[in-house]
């Protein structure tokens, strides 16, 4: 980062993270938390589709696909829509920790433009945790995992109880969730939230 702010620095008795042994295995897809997801969730036509997968430790992988309705500037993806994608992939490192989790800070650097029609390659890790804070950092590079730098970030999320969405969240949405028949659907749908 060029110089993140003093709330992204962790405080002198954090620990380092340590990957829950119920954690997905390393190489295995991630998945949708939720259908509906903007970051993640299949059913959204013009969400990012974001693809993580576990890594070693408490690391993951991510991708995602510039389409045309991510554009910002004509023919380039539009910096939120990058913002996004880093957020989603640094808040699927939650599923490492088997925490319920949501952001309370990202500060982001726009490194190069980043065209429609790219895959953005994206890695995070956990590098601390304080209490409920948990802080992260992500990078995204295109042409490939070892091309050029093109966004990165630094974040903190917070720790939350299932509560935090139900009472904060629409109904409508809640009630579906709840109402789920697929009981893995369910539970997934709260679990974790990037």
């Amino acid at each position: 980062m060029s110089g993140s702010s003093a709330a992204l620095q962790p405080p002198p008795d954090a620990v380092d993270p340590v990957r829950h042994p119920d954690a997905p295995a390393p190489g295995e897809l991630l998945g949708s938390h939720y259908a509906a997801c903007c970051g993640c969730g299949g059913e959204q036509p013009h969400g990012l589709h974001l693809q993580a997968r576990a890594g070693e430790g408490v690391r993951i992988t991510a991708e995602f696909t510039v389409q045309p309705s991510h554009q910002g500037a004509p023919g380039l993806a539009h910096g939120g829509v990058l913002a996004t994608a880093l957020d989603e992939t640094l808040g699927s490192l939650n599923w490492l920790l088997r925490t319920i989790a949501v952001t309370g800070r990202l500060e982001t650097d726009y490194v190069r433009p980043v065209p429609v029609g790219t895959t953005l390659h994206l890695e995070a890790e956990v590098t601390a945790v304080a209490g409920r804070k948990i802080y992260s950092r992500a990078t995204g590079r295109v042409g490939g995992p070892d091309g050029p730098v093109a966004v990165r970030a630094e974040a903190l999320f917070v720790e939350v109880k299932v509560d935090h969405f139900v009472d904060h969240g629409r109904d409508l949405e809640i009630q579906a969730a709840m109402n789920d028949p697929d009981q893995v659907r369910r539970v997934r749908a709260f679990e974790v939230n990037p």
